[in-house]
């Protein structure tokens, strides 16, 4: 069985509009979540590192600070996603050099989230810039990314 190339690969003569760095967190040892968003994202012309599942903080920390990209995508599945979500945030806006990189999370976020759990505002105010929650599906996080635009125009109109 044969599988395409990355879109990155694809269409060689075209920048990717984004450094995206994949990753779980700490607690959540799922990796389906995170070959889905890695294909997504490629599939939208990003580059991707997936770092992979059951990340320590400090290994993402690190990978973040090697890879430098636009954007770390943390995505959870087993429910402790924002328990571990604000640990991480709360560490990584501490950090200078870290301080402003979009960081988003999403998927089930946590074990109340069929009863209409809200994560989502604690997670905000911890410092996400942006939270999606299972409930509300792929395309709030699809349509964040076609509205926020590439990260250098970003900083070219910022």
């Amino acid at each position: 069985m044969t599988f395409p190339a990355p879109a990155q690969a694809i269409h060689p003569d075209r920048e990717p509009k984004r450094r995206v760095l994949v990753s779980s967190t700490s607690s959540d040892s799922h990796t389906w979540n995170l070959v889905f968003l890695q294909i997504l994202l490629e599939d939208m012309g990003h580059e991707v590192i997936n770092i992979g599942s059951c990340v320590p903080d400090d290994l993402l920390i690190e990978q973040a600070r090697h890879h430098r990209p636009d954007m770390v995508v943390v995505s959870s599945v087993n429910g402790h996603g924002a328990l571990d979500g604000k640990r991480l945030i709360t560490r990584m806006r501490t950090l200078v050099d870290l301080a402003e990189l979009p960081v988003v999370i999403g998927g089930k976020l946590d074990i109340k989230a069929g009863e209409g759990g809200q994560a989502g505002p604690e997670l905000m105010d911890a410092g996400f810039t942006a939270v999606f929650e299972d409930r509300q599906g792929i395309d709030a996080f699809r349509n964040y990314l076609a509205l926020t635009g590439p990260r250098r125009e970003l900083e070219a109109t910022g």
